[in-house]
């Protein structure tokens, strides 16, 4: 059975009762007798407290264990960009000796 708030049309009180739905009795103020009206409510939130409520709640023991392993090692660096960087080859701008793109080459002269 849902609680319903009331406010008195006389005093002006507001107050709270625990009825049925199906309960069309008119209500009565508590305080001085006089008849009460109905609020609209915005509803009950929804709290949920505790464990138990989240998918996150019921990991194995296991994923807790990598996921712990993984944040540590997050924060350290795991060799991404420069580990790459003293490797022959490994830079776009490599050795020009092997890039045909050389200016000096004897056919790119202009005549005179």
């Amino acid at each position: 059975m849902p609680t319903y708030d009331y406010r008195c049309r006389k005093c002006g009180h507001v107050f709270e009762l625990f009825h049925s739905i199906k309960d069309n009795k008119p209500k009565r103020c508590p305080k001085c007798g006089a008849r009460a009206d109905r609020l609209i409510s915005g509803g009950a939130g929804l709290l949920f407290k505790g464990s138990g409520f989240y998918i996150t709640d019921y990991r194995s023991r296991q994923y807790k264990e990598r996921a712990k392993q993984e944040k540590g090692a997050g924060s350290k660096p795991e060799g991404g960009s420069s580990g790459s960087a003293g490797t022959p080859g490994a830079d776009s701008k490599g050795s020009s000796a092997t890039s045909p793109k050389s200016p000096k080459s004897p056919g790119t002269k202009k005549p005179d």
